[in-house]
């Protein structure tokens, strides 16, 4: 879980399961919520669960001042109609509802 996290969190986009993503989206959405506060005593707590000091200087940095007016419901589920090769397996992306602009540029192009 704390790997799915760090990605998403670097990311801010993961192509995953859905069970892997119901698992997963509370756990962030917590984290989140503390970002949007900045004090030490947040800062210990995010990286007591994420492990991360990249994650966390984003959490802090971009994604708490982004979501600060949001009071939740960060992630979003979006199920794709292909399944995944080999095992014939339902894919999702989890994403963040608020993407960045370098985000919304690298969407157009593809």
């Amino acid at each position: 879980m704390k790997n799915m996290a760090n990605s998403l969190v670097l990311h801010e986009r993961i192509i995953t399961t859905p069970a892997k993503a119901k698992v997963v989206k509370p756990f962030v959405e917590k984290i989140v919520t503390l970002a949007k506060s900045d004090t030490m005593a947040a800062r210990r707590a995010v990286f007591a669960r994420l492990r991360d000091k990249g994650s966390v200087d984003k959490l802090f940095g971009i994604l708490g001042p982004r979501f600060a007016a949001r009071p939740g419901g960060y992630c979003r589920i979006l199920h794709l109609s292909k399944p995944r090769l080999g095992d014939n397996g339902q894919r999702v992306i989890l994403e963040f509802v608020e993407r960045s602009a370098k985000a919304e540029t690298e969407k157009a192009a593809s």
